[in-house]
This record gives structure tokens, sequence and C-alpha cells, in this order.
């Protein structure tokens, strides 16, 4: 780190910052009630709305969104004149996934390794950490050179749209100069990264039912049509033997045209087995930031222990398909739709269902915020230059916030680099990267007032 002052307060103020996020991080703030009780999330909305309190930030809220779920919303205001910046978190997390295969306990934040070990410690809740930092670090520094806005959303990995339909209903709440997403990542710890692209996502549920009832398999196997066994084929049309995604329609062969993800460091990144060959033709920066790419990220079927012989006669499936920009995630809700109807084996009844949908994004890297992101990186980040990168994942809000407020320069930053292992068992944030990028949006805040300035 450089000896900057800015630098030097948020060094001092780490050791808060880890205790902090050892409380955030040990609300259970899934926003699904089937899996984790509403209340934890409700606690988690109240502490961050209490920490925006604490630094003198007005107006702040908890916000009913449509979804049922809370965002937390906060203002600061800057000197007269100054630009409004709006700073994006979220507090909801993707559930611990199987909690025996951690190697600590999901919601209590654990070091380990130089590293801070914890669900949503990168994936979101170090975000809003990271804005805190950053603010208080200029509050000790001069002040806060621009009004700031803070949003953290209540929703986002479900992605069922309650901030997106609040926003559209409320557009002036938070209309901005400038929007920093902090729920990004690095390209790989040390080497600052801005995000240019996101991919968007449909999230599909659908179910096959070929029996009245469960049948013995020995006295009907053979004839009578299996729902799993349909199931099993339907999914397998989704890819072709490569692995390539398959879904009729659907364009795959759009190529990645910035930095490259060499294969040898994906496969060390994804904990690729020996052996084991990855999915798909193509760059791997095709594959992950520029084609679609379905994934089944759930089946409902009997357990191997406690099995019975058993056909079964009604089989559902949740499916994930990721849609790269350049194509419309409405449309293809709609080819993915008509695909699964199209390739049930044996007449099986289809019912599908729509649980979430979000547009892919694609930001304007020519816009002044970014010079201003640049230079703070380089300053945060001594002797390495910004690069910009895709990300396979979505933050449904980014379109949103870019037909509510087209003039609106949005940047995509956070500390979900590859060891994070956001959505997996054993998530971790480098507390080296949540300093470095809490110093990096700070000092941009400071350039982009001064830009905004001169």
């Amino acid at each position: 780190m450089t000896a900057h002052p800015i630098s030097e307060t948020i060094a001092s103020l780490m050791p808060r910052a880890k205790a902090e996020l050892t409380e955030l991080v040990a609300f259970q703030s899934v926003a699904d009630p089937a899996q984790f009780p509403k209340s934890e999330c409700e606690a988690a909305a109240v502490w961050v709305a209490d920490a925006l309190r604490a630094e003198d930030f007005q107006d702040v809220a908890l916000l009913d969104t449509p979804d049922g779920t809370q965002s937390v919303y906060g203002f600061l205001p800057g000197p007269a004149g100054a630009p409004t910046v709006l700073l994006y978190a979220h507090y909801d997390v993707q559930p611990p996934l199987d909690e025996s295969a951690w190697i600590s306990p999901p919601f209590e934040l654990t070091e380990r390794e130089g590293r801070w070990f914890g669900r949503g410690a990168a994936d979101c809740k170090g975000g809003f950490i990271m804005h805190l930092l950053a603010l208080r670090a200029l509050k000790a520094n001069g002040g806060v050179p621009v009004s700031v806005k803070v949003i953290a959303e209540g929703s986002e990995e479900q992605g069922t749209g309650g901030l997106e339909r609040y926003a559209e209903a409320h557009p002036e709440l938070l209309a901005a100069d400038t929007i920093v997403i902090g729920d990004t990542g690095n390209f790989r710890v040390g080497l600052p990264t801005v995000t240019a692209t996101l991919r968007g996502m449909t999230m599909l549920r659908v179910t096959l039912d070929t029996l009245e009832g469960n049948l013995h398999s020995g006295q009907f196997g053979g004839a009578a049509p299996d729902a799993l066994a349909a199931m099993i084929q339907l999914l397998a049309s989704l890819r072709a033997e490569d692995g390539t995604t398959t879904v009729d329609g659907l364009t795959t062969d759009a190529e990645w045209d910035g930095l490259q993800y060499p294969e040898s460091d994906f496969r060390k990144d994804a904990k690729v087995l020996d052996g084991v060959e990855l999915i798909g033709t193509g760059t791997v920066a095709d594959r992950i930031w520029a084609r679609p790419a379905v994934t089944v990220i759930g089946i409902d079927c009997p357990p191997v222990v406690g099995a019975t012989p058993s056909l079964q006669a009604s089989a559902r499936a949740q499916i994930s398909l990721r849609v790269p920009p350049g194509q419309d995630a409405a449309e293809a809700t709609k080819l993915l739709t008509a695909h699964l109807k199209a390739h049930a084996p044996w007449g099986a009844r289809v019912s599908v269902e729509q649980v979430g949908q979000g547009q892919a994004f694609r930001a304007d890297t020519s816009s002044p915020a970014y010079t201003s992101m640049a230079q703070a990186m380089e300053a945060a980040y001594p002797g390495e230059k910004m690069q910009t990168s895709g990300m396979g994942g979505s933050i449904p809000l980014c379109n949103t916030l870019a037909a509510l407020y087209p003039e609106a320069e949005i940047l995509l930053i956070g500390l979900s680099e590859p060891e994070a292992q956001i959505h997996a068992v054993n998530e971790s944030v480098s507390p080296e990267e949540l300093e470095r990028l809490s110093v990096a949006e700070a000092l941009f805040l400071q350039n982009y007032a001064e830009s905004k300035r001169s």
C-alpha cells in the first residue's frame, strides 16, 4: 500500500471492518423463507440501516419491495453543487449448500490462511463494508466530496426483481450522476478490474408428469413411462456432446474480444479435477462472458438412501440459463420454454414456471467516471493498470438503473475474485482486496468530484 492518507486511514479501520463483517455474516439472510426464517433478512436489513445512520446518513429507510423483501436506502448530502454517486451492494446471500462441506461454519466469519471465510463475506456483505470503509476514510480526510446515496438490496440472489420494480415506481429515489455497483470482482487477486459486461439470466422450473402414481419397477418397468427417466432425457437435450448449450433458436457462437482467460488459469480457479475436460468450444472468455450457458441447479427426485424400486410418476427440475449481452432475456425465456415443451419424451405432460429473470448489461467504458476509477485503482494497486473484463453472473438491477437514468455512468467493482468461491462452499474474502478496493473507491470519489469541478 502507498503512504497516501486515505490508505493509512483504511488500514487503521480494518479491525473494525472485520468485526462488522463478522456481525453481518452472522445473519442467515437467504431471501427464501422456505429455507431460512424471514426474520434473518429483516434483522440484517436493520443492521445495515443502523450502520448508515451511524455515518450520518439521512432519510434512512427500509423499503418494502414488491417481492416481499426489504432494501435499505440512505442519503448523505455532499457540498453544494457536488455530483451524486449511488453506491450499491446487497445483504442477502446464497444458501450455504451442504453445511457439512464447510471447513468452518458458513455464518461465522473465520480467519484462515490469510482470508476471511463465511457466506456473503465477498458476495456481497463485504461490498457493503467496502462502501463504509471508503466513506469513513473520506470523512477522516477532509470530508466526502460528493453526495452519496446507498442502496442495499435484499433479494439480489433470488432474482425476484423486488428492487427493480420499486425503483421503476419511484424513479427519483436512486437518481445519480454515477453508480458504483460493488458486486463484481477483480479478475484475480491483486489485479484491479472493472466489469464491462454481465450476462443476464432466466430461471425456470419444469415439471414432468407421466403416471397417476408411482409404480413397482419390477411389475411395470420397461413399458410404463418413468417421469424421472423422462426428465433425465429432457435435460440432456439442453447440451451437445461437448457440453455446448443447445437451446433451440439460441445463438451460441459469439466471441469475446477483450481480456482473455488462459485455460490453465481457469482450470485452477474452477478447481477442475485432473483428466476432466472443460465443456464447450471457443476461448474460455467466449464461453463464460459472451455465450449463453444452461445449468441444471436442482432436481426433485428420491434420495439414494431409502430409495424404493419404484417408477416415478412426476419429476421436477430447476434450470438456470445465463444470457450474454446482445441477447434478450425475455426472448431466451420463450426459447427455453419452447425447447422444454418440444423435447419432453414419450408425450410426458410438461409444465414450466418462470421463477426469475434479468437482462444482460454492457457498460460504457469510455465515460469520464472510468478515467477517474482507472486513476484511483492505479494508486490503490501500485504498478498495476486497471483491466476490464466480463462476468458470467447477472445483476438484474443494472439494466433497470441504465434505463431509468440513461445519462448516469455505471461502474462495477467488488470483492468476488476467483479465490472467493462465491455461491460455493467455503466462500471467503481477501482482507487485502477489501482494503485496496476501499482505498480505490475513496480515491475514485475524490477524483470524480474534482473532474466535475474542472
